[in-house]
């Protein structure tokens, strides 16, 4: 059975630990004999209908030192672009690919994909979850920290982004806290709240969420797509800021994190951001690491 990774769920809490581990195994020995041929005479097509840096580069060098070839469609590039469906698509390009990984914005479009593939299908952001980014995040702070279970996350700002709610999915998979502190009109889905149990919680206070936090986590206020909303969205969001002041009352052992692209003096100062608790650089670095376990889990 073709497995896809579209959100933290389609992993099992023991792999996710396990792939966590594989990713720093390929970040101490990127090139080791286990992994050099695991792409060799396959391709992997990246459909990206939204822009990228960290995402792309992360996955085409991946399949690079896996051995394999990559083909990037843009948006303009296929015929999804002049209304072609979804579903013909993914039987097309599964067709002749060996693996789709998917950029896109309604989280239902990706299902679609991987609905009627052939071939694995990785969600690569949808406007709903970030799954891939939660492998890079999880990764830091095992690497940093060691392993995040029984640790008290706080996630401040824009509740309903799509990275806040995989780390809904995360809280209840690793077994920690997780508290969101976001504005009304401004948090995670209900359902998935509901299904995290006791791990989230929500509040309208940021500082409420990050008093003792073991990390503090924050996104940008107006992602792709959002454009139009982004005066509406400063001013409801501009006492979420994650500055020193709030890092104050986090733990005084606590990381920082930012998925990137961060705009400084908005949901983030500069001084968090470039300072000693951030570890976004690593956090970066590590979508190539722990999307290459993810290729490897997934084509292996």
């Amino acid at each position: 059975m073709t497995r896809h990774f579209l959100t933290l769920k389609d992993l099992s809490p023991s792999e996710l630990v396990a792939l966590i581990h594989r990713a720093i195994a390929l970040k101490k020995d990127p090139t080791g004999p286990q992994t050099a041929d695991l792409m060799r005479l396959r391709t992997m097509v990246l459909i990206f209908e939204k822009s990228s840096t960290r995402t792309r580069i992360s996955f085409e060098v991946a399949c690079a030192h896996l051995g394999g070839s990559s083909v990037f469609l843009s948006p303009g590039d296929s015929q999804m672009s002049r209304g072609e469906s979804v579903s013909d698509t993914a039987r097309i390009v599964s067709s002749m690919a060996d693996l789709i990984v998917m950029r896109t914005g309604e989280h239902n479009r990706v299902c679609a994909m991987a609905e009627h593939s052939a071939v694995p299908v990785i969600n690569a952001l949808s406007q709903d979850f970030h799954p891939c980014q939660l492998l890079a995040d999880l990764q830091t702070f095992f690497e940093h920290r060691g392993n995040i279970q029984g640790a008290c996350v706080a996630f401040v700002g824009d509740g309903s982004s799509n990275v806040c709610q995989s780390w809904v999915d995360a809280a209840a998979m690793m077994g920690f806290e997780l508290r969101v502190g976001a504005p009304e009109g401004y948090h995670p889905h209900p359902d998935l709240i509901s299904a995290a149990g006791g791990h989230c919680s929500v509040t309208t206070s940021p500082r409420e969420a990050v008093a003792g936090a073991d990390l503090v986590i924050t996104d940008t206020w107006a992602g792709m797509g959002q454009e139009e909303e982004k005066a509406q969205r400063l001013a409801a969001l501009t006492d979420f800021q994650v500055n020193e002041n709030l890092m104050a009352i986090a733990s005084q052992e606590a990381l920082f994190m930012h998925c990137l692209p961060a705009y400084r003096g908005q949901e983030v100062s500069a001084e968090v951001l470039e300072g000693p608790q951030s570890v976004i650089w690593d956090e970066a670095e590590n979508r190539l690491h722990a999307q290459k376990a993810l290729i490897e889990l997934l084509m292996g």
